[in-house]
């Protein structure tokens, strides 16, 4: 379980999100589970497990926690 202590300096952490921008589309980055599979037009997905990226940065020192919860 997280809590909203940095586990590097103490400090306070902020949730947020990690942004992916295509073409104009702007959307929250996620996880896929196995290897990338390069394909013609970018990455093959199939039936994979994905799930959204949740992130937390710290205001004093910025490191970032991220979790990919099911």
């Amino acid at each position: 379980m997280r809590t909203n202590t940095c586990p590097k300096c103490q400090g306070s952490m902020v949730q947020g999100f990690m942004l992916e921008e295509n073409q104009g589309l702007k959307s929250v980055s996620s996880w896929v589970e196995g290897a990338p599979v390069k394909g013609w037009f970018g990455v093959k997905l199939g039936r994979q497990a994905k799930y959204e990226i949740q992130t937390w940065r710290c205001g004093r020192c910025g490191f970032l926690e991220s979790y990919a919860k099911g």
